[in-house]
């Protein structure tokens, strides 16, 4: 079992779930964040002075899936969030030890469904 954790552009959250669809992978958090990473933020113009620092606003996605599902959800993303650019994002895949399905007390592969 893994969980993957995604952070994209706002803008690229429709595409990234209809990508995530079509590998049949429907069960996903998705959160508000800021950050930012190498561009850090955006330069803005005030009175004529440059100032530089704000974070931008971002999408994380958490998925845990089971092994057989995982470079099928990495390679959703990425072609659902890639636009070539500085800001595309990141994925981070983590090993989840555990999972339990709260309603069924369900365990492991069986409670990400």
């Amino acid at each position: 079992m893994k969980l993957v954790i995604a952070i994209i552009q706002p803008q690229r959250l429709e595409m990234v779930k209809e990508e995530l669809y079509k590998v049949d992978v429907n069960l996903m958090t998705v959160s508000e964040v800021l950050g930012h990473g190498r561009q850090k933020g955006v330069a803005e113009y005030y009175r004529g002075v440059k100032e530089m620092g704000n974070l931008l606003k971002k999408i994380r996605l958490e998925i845990a899936v089971n092994d057989n599902f995982l470079d099928s959800t990495v390679k959703a993303i990425v072609k659902g969030a890639k636009t070539g650019e500085t800001g595309d994002g990141k994925i981070f895949v983590l090993d989840l030890k555990e999972c339990v399905r709260i309603r069924t007390e369900e365990h492991g592969s069986l409670a990400i469904g």
